[in-house]
């Protein structure tokens, strides 16, 4: 039975989402639940990894829980402690989960950082968390050895597979460390992780995560993944493992239920997605809907050239849009499942298509578990239609606290207390709900702008562009002006296949502002359009539309 043409889909929202209870065991550890009690099992693969040189292998649950026996007695060796930071700046590897088992046996806090961080960034994070270790490899080692002298705290460094000055090499010092390990007790509210915003907007903040936190997570990562875990399931995700979007949406709870997840060191592309999806047969993923557009616009019938076994998309990060969404069910025969949380509280919204019906560039509703509102500035739910923050409640609808929260921002109390209205925490994200309560992103709460008198969210207009077969990506800022208080202007990746010339690009423009006239509001349509090569963006794939508003910003304030 279909309606409109798409297939009609089964709603069990209601009795999912009111039925369920949240159970969290007082004592709580992340490597117990995601590693150890899988380890008895010598046969059962945890990591298929994979380099861009072709370099191949596995890692065993059995492995894991051994190698990480072995580091956390190095690390209790060299001093660290419960509660004690350590960094770990490595790509998709073996060696980022060993780490951070490591770490949950030894009671001290994880700290990934992402190897493409600079020497600025890395330096404001090891000297804003004190951390006394930092586990690297070659990808990270330059710009750890060039700020080093600038961090106090820091007492030692592991090399992975490379030389730094004055480290000690990962190899040798397991390989003299012990197979066993007496794990510290943990709470399941002690810190596990300290991650640090992506600083989109203002200074990063240091979100200090529970080890509950990985309880958080499931209800979402179940539903988005079409009932994860099923018979041969394999996971894969291009997210970098430093961040939330890898760590908690991918590697951890995909090690939560003892199923292989694929790490890849190399640089995305549609030609690598399409071979690792093929290559390791993999069910199950989560991509940003930058690298979905890549995929779409690489290859628009992909089934044609690949054997794949995907059954389930989960994306997030940005609105994957209806013309994403259409090209994953018909090219890919899934439908896509759009998720939206962020680092303070991850996983809290979404859909799940084989359980209620995805509505194409919805966010979704609240997973079981979590109390979403839409929220106006004094902290009370907004009506059906109209925009507010998207927040969430401390506690579930059975008046049960939600193991999702972030502890606190670390060093930073007045922070932590900005991020609440009451008992609603705050988003920074702004969305309306329909009567059917799901909810529709529009925007960041700064990337919002008014022109002429009209209030714009982005994403709206950057949907109808990247339908466009030019466009591969686009990006829709404010550009000031002195009649109408701002403009719309778009900033427009094309596609390789497009001619450029003076003239050539002066009619792409016309055809791409008739493009929108003709399916938004008038109010709406680009005024200017400037092509550029590629857009700025965060490690996390979300594109940081701050740079942008500020260049037109500043370009407005040179002319003046």
């Amino acid at each position: 039975m279909t309606s409109a043409g798409r297939t009609l889909q089964p709603d069990h929202y209601d009795v999912l989402y009111n039925a369920f209870r949240w159970d969290v065991p007082e004592e709580l550890n992340i490597a117990d639940v995601c590693c150890a009690r899988w380890a008895d099992d010598p046969s059962r693969i945890a990591i298929y990894h994979e380099d861009d040189a072709g370099h191949a292998g596995t890692l065993t649950y059995a492995a894991l829980h051994e190698q990480a026996n072995r580091l956390a007695n190095v690390l209790q060796r060299l001093g660290v402690r419960k509660g004690d930071r350590v960094a770990i700046v490595l790509p998709q590897r073996p060696e980022t989960a060993i780490a951070h088992m490591a770490c949950y046996r030894l009671g001290a806090i994880a700290m990934p950082l992402s190897i493409l961080f600079g020497p600025d960034a890395l330096e404001y994070r090891l000297q804003n968390s004190e951390a006394v270790v930092v586990i690297v490899d070659q990808a990270g080692s330059r710009n750890l050895q060039e700020i080093r002298a600038n961090c106090p705290a820091l007492r030692h460094v592991i090399a992975v597979d490379c030389s730094v000055p004055e480290s000690l090499a990962w190899n040798a010092e397991l390989a003299k460390s012990g197979i066993k390990f007496d794990p510290v007790r943990t709470l399941a509210t002690d810190p596990a992780v300290l991650i640090y915003t992506s600083g989109t907007t203002g200074a990063p903040k240091g979100a200090l995560i529970p080890h509950s936190a990985i309880i958080g997570n499931l209800t979402g990562f179940v539903a988005s993944q079409n009932w994860f875990p099923q018979d041969g399931d394999v996971f894969w995700s291009p997210a970098d493992w430093a961040w939330t979007g890898g760590l908690w949406d991918a590697l951890m709870p995909t090690l939560y239920f003892g199923k292989p997840v694929v790490g890849y060191r190399g640089r995305f592309s549609p030609d690598t997605a399409f071979y690792l999806l093929e290559k390791y047969g993999v069910t199950n993923t989560f991509l940003f809907p930058t690298a979905l557009k890549m995929m779409m616009k690489a290859y628009p019938s992909p089934r044609e050239k690949f054997s794949l076994r995907l059954r389930a998309i989960m994306s997030a990060g940005e609105a994957v849009g209806d013309t994403v969404f259409n090209w994953c069910e018909s090219a890919l025969g899934v439908t896509p499942n759009e998720m939206f949380g962020q680092t303070e509280m991850n996983y809290i919204v979404g859909n799940s298509a084989q359980r209620w019906p995805a509505k194409p560039g919805s966010m979704g509703r609240p997973y079981p578990g979590h109390r979403v509102a839409v929220i106006d500035d004094d902290g009370n739910p907004v009506k059906p239609g109209e925009t507010g923050e998207v927040a969430l409640h401390r506690t579930d609808i059975h008046g049960h606290p939600d193991p999702i929260f972030f502890i606190e921002y670390w060093k930073n109390p007045g922070a932590t207390r900005g991020k609440y209205s009451g008992d609603w925490c705050r988003t920074g994200d702004l969305a309306s709900v329909d009567q059917d309560g799901y909810l529709w992103y529009q925007g960041r709460a700064d990337d919002m702008f008014k022109a002429a008198g009209y209030r714009i969210g982005p994403s709206e207009i950057e949907n109808c562009l990247v339908k466009h077969p030019s466009v591969a990506n686009v990006a829709v800022v404010p550009k000031p002006d002195p009649e109408r208080g701002n403009i719309v202007k778009a900033f427009v990746v094309l596609t390789p296949d497009v001619e450029r010339s003076q003239e050539a690009d002066e009619k792409l423009i016309a055809e791409l502002q008739r493009h929108v006239r003709g399916k938004l509001a008038p109010y709406e349509y680009p005024k200017e359009i400037e092509f550029i090569s590629e857009l700025p963006m965060t490690t996390t794939g979300k594109v940081l539309r701050r740079i942008l508003r500020l260049q037109e910003q500043e370009r407005a304030a040179s002319r003046t």
